[in-house]
C-alpha cells in the first residue's frame, strides 16, 4: 500500500489578493490526486488568523468569485520552529496535527508571495512549494526586480521611483517629459494590478498617487510600453523549463485586478500565442534567465511585453501566479503537454528536491 504524503495548503491571507488566493486553493483543492496525497487545509482570515478548515466546508460561496470567502473554524494554529515532527499544532485542542510533508503556500500577495510565509515555513524546517525567501521578495519588489534585471542586461520599462515622505516633491512635469504619456503607476510590492493606474494627464496622475501609497510606502512610476503583452510559464529548480507563451488580449483599457480573476470575458488568452518560432524561443529564453537572475526555484510566471521591432521588454515575475480556472499559468502548462495534476505532482517533487539540497549543506563548523 502506496504511503500518501501529506500536504498542508495554506491559503486566504491578510493581502488584498485574498479573494483569489481562496479561488486558486479550491482549484488545488480539486485537482490534486487524492490516491497521492491527504490534504491537510489552513485558512488565513483578513485579520491574519489562521484557521484548520474542513474539505467539505472550507469556503463560503466557492463558485462566485466576487462573493467567495473563508468559512472560519474556531481551531487555530501555531507553528512551531525547530521541530523535526510535530510542526503544526491545533490551539483548540493542543494536540499536533499529522507531521506534514510538505506545505504548498499558495497565497498572492503581501505576506504570502514576499518571502514572509517562506521565511517562516523555512525556520519550521517544512519544504514548501515555490521560490525561496530571496527570490520571493525580491520579486515581489518591482524596483528591485527592475534593477536587477536592467543589471544583468534583460530588458525592463524605464521607470522612476519613489517613496512616500518624497510625495509632495514629485515633479509631474518632470516625469511627463522623462517617460511621455500614457505611463503607469504602481505600488512597488504589490501584485495582480492592484493600485495600479494608468496616467494621461496631471489630474489622474494626484490621484494615482494617492491610490499607490495606499498600498505601499514605495511606489514605481513606469513608462507605457507598446506592444504584445505576453506571459510564459517557467517550472524547476536548478535547470528550470518555460512553457510555450501565450498572449493577453483585454478588452478593456489594460490587464487588470478584475480582468485577471473576476471577469471572465474582460480579456481574450491566445493558448499558444501567434509567433515565429525564432520570438517564441527568445521569449522563452527570457523568462528562464529572468527566473535565474532573480533566484527564483519551482514556479513563476513572467509577463512581458513584444514590441512590434522584435524588442522583448520584462514587465514582471509573479512567484505564486494564480491557479484559478481563468490563471494563465497552469493553463500555459497543460498547452505545453503538463495536465493540471501532473503541474501538481512536479510542484510538490520540487519542494521537496530543494529541501533536501538545502538540508544537506552544513550550518555549522562542527
Amino acid at each position: 500500500m502506496t504511503i500518501k504524503k501529506k500536504v498542508g495548503i495554506i491559503f486566504g491571507g491578510k493581502s488584498s489578493e485574498h479573494e483569489v488566493s481562496l479561488q486558486s486553493a479550491k482549484n488545488i483543492v480539486e485537482a490534486i490526486d487524492k490516491d497521492k496525497y491527504e490534504v491537510t487545509l489552513i485558512g488565513i482570515d483578513k485579520d491574519g488568523s489562521w484557521h484548520i478548515n474542513d474539505e467539505s466546508q472550507y469556503l463560503l460561496h466557492a463558485e462566485d468569485p466576487k462573493l467567495i470567502s473563508l468559512n472560519k473554524t474556531n481551531e487555530g494554529v501555531a507553528i512551531v520552529p525547530g521541530q523535526s515532527q510535530n510542526q503544526v499544532l491545533n490551539m483548540s485542542t493542543k494536540a499536533s496535527l499529522d507531521q506534514l510533508d510538505v506545505v504548498f503556500p499558495i497565497l498572492h500577495g503581501t505576506l504570502g508571495e514576499d518571502g514572509s510565509i517562506q521565511g517562516m515555513l523555512r525556520i519550521a524546517n517544512i519544504p514548501y512549494v515555490g521560490t525561496n525567501v530571496l527570490g520571493s521578495a525580491v520579486c515581489m519588489d518591482k524596483d528591485l526586480t527592475k534593477r536587477l534585471l536592467r543589471d544583468a542586461g534583460i530588458g525592463v520599462a524605464k521607470w522612476h521611483t519613489y517613496k512616500k515622505h518624497q510625495k509632495e516633491h514629485i515633479s509631474y512635469a518632470e516625469v511627463e517629459q522623462d517617460l511621455g504619456l500614457p505611463f503607469f503607476v504602481k505600488p512597488a510590492n504589490q501584485g495582480s494590478s492592484v493600485g495600479v493606474s494608468k496616467v494621461r494627464n496631471e489630474e489622474e496622475f494626484q490621484t494615482a498617487m494617492d491610490e499607490a501609497f495606499l498600498y505601499d510606502t514605495k511606489v514605481i512610476i513606469e513608462e507605457g510600453i507598446e506592444g504584445r503583452e505576453i506571459e510564459c510559464s517557467v517550472l524547476g529548480n536548478a535547470e528550470p523549463e518555460a512553457s510555450v507563451p501565450g498572449e493577453i488580449l483585454p478588452q478593456g483599457d489594460f490587464y487588470s485586478y478584475e480582468t485577471k480573476y473576476i471577469d471572465e470575458s474582460g480579456a481574450r488568452l491566445e493558448i499558444p500565442a501567434s509567433l515565429d518560432q525564432d520570438t517564441e524561443a527568445r521569449i522563452r529564453q527570457t523568462a528562464i534567465e529572468s527566473f535565474q537572475v532573480l533566484e527564483c526555484e519551482g514556479l513563476s510566471r513572467v509577463d512581458v511585453f513584444l514590441k512590434d521591432n522584435g524588442e522583448i521588454i520584462v514587465n514582471e515575475i509573479n512567484t505564486l501566479p494564480g491557479f484559478t480556472k481563468i490563471s494563465m499559468y497552469p493553463k500555459l502548462w497543460e498547452a505545453s503537454g503538463i495536465s493540471y495534476p501532473n503541474l501538481i505532482d512536479r510542484l510538490i517533487e520540487l519542494a521537496l528536491e530543494r529541501h533536501e539540497r538545502d538540508t544537506s549543506l552544513k550550518s555549522s563548523r562542527e
